[in-house]
């Protein structure tokens, strides 16, 4: 039971510490599952969708509102995630929902706040 008071102390102590030294905020992160639409097959339309997806991941990158996004590669029901800043909850939401797979019921979107250091994101490609 000490020991466990103890390595409690510690990670709470911890915890504080590097809350102290970073400014944190709200993020939204999007899950993006298999929908009841997908399907492996690549089609005209699929391919269609799916450079509708990417060309929106761009638009959203290019407005600041969408600091990360990717996809998973172990090809199971997750498919990719969204990290959004500086928005609420219902813009997140209405992001998401423009997604043009998520509109074709290709990807179904799982949203959650996350609270972590501010200011993370991926640099865009150098031209």
């Amino acid at each position: 039971m000490r020991r466990r008071l103890i390595l409690l102390s510690l990670l709470l102590v911890s915890s504080a510490a590097a809350a102290a030294e970073y400014e944190m905020t709200t993020y939204y992160v999007a899950f993006l599952y298999k929908g009841a639409n997908w399907t492996p097959r690549q089609t005209d339309e699929t391919k269609r969708i799916q450079q509708g997806h990417m060309e929106n991941i761009q638009r959203m990158a290019a407005s600041g509102k969408l600091v990360l996004a990717g996809p998973f590669t172990d090809d199971g029901d997750l498919r990719g995630i969204f990290v959004f800043q500086g928005v609420s909850r219902d813009e997140a939401e209405q992001l998401c929902a423009n997604d043009p797979a998520v509109k074709a019921g290709r990807l179904r979107v799982e949203l959650h706040p996350w609270y972590s250091a501010k200011g993370i994101r991926v640099d865009p490609p150098k031209q």
